[in-house]
């Protein structure tokens, strides 16, 4: 499976294949990855929280549904959210178009900023991915 997974130090990933990016030292936009996307197929509805509900680590924030599965969406930080991507929101299909920037899903005021550090980096979910997937993982490059 070939999939793009961007790196860098302002972004990091779960074994429940949700992305988090540090937008500020205290806010963080949070998504699915594009494994996540491959892997689930055709999605057809996400339910997202509203704004100002508070959410924590490790617990579901919202639902993905596709042709094939309904699965929770994972918080992978503790904090309130700010922002809901309505976009997505009413057109989840087009998370298979761009799921690591126009396809955050929320974004949110963190209470602890350290919980973003404990998260894996791109080269720990490859290497995550590969110890998980059945078939290998093939990492596009990042255009510049």
């Amino acid at each position: 499976m070939k999939i793009r997974i961007p790196q860098g130090d302002d972004i990091r990933y779960t074994e429940t294949h949700e992305w988090a990016r540090k937008e500020s030292d205290t806010l963080i936009s949070i998504g699915i990855t594009e494994y996540a996307v491959k892997e689930l197929g055709d999605i057809v509805y996400i339910e997202l929280p509203d704004v100002e509900t508070s959410i924590e680590a490790k617990e579901a924030f919202g639902t993905i549904e596709s042709v094939k599965a309904v699965s929770d969406l994972i918080s992978p930080v503790t904090g309130t959210i700010v922002q809901v991507n309505e976009s997505i929101a009413e057109a989840p299909e087009e998370l298979a178009d761009d799921p690591y920037e126009e396809g955050w899903l929320i974004k949110v005021e963190v209470e602890d900023p350290s919980e973003f550090e404990d998260l894996m980096t791109a080269e720990e979910y490859i290497e995550y991915l590969n110890e998980e997937s059945s078939e290998p993982i093939e990492v596009e490059e990042e255009e510049e």
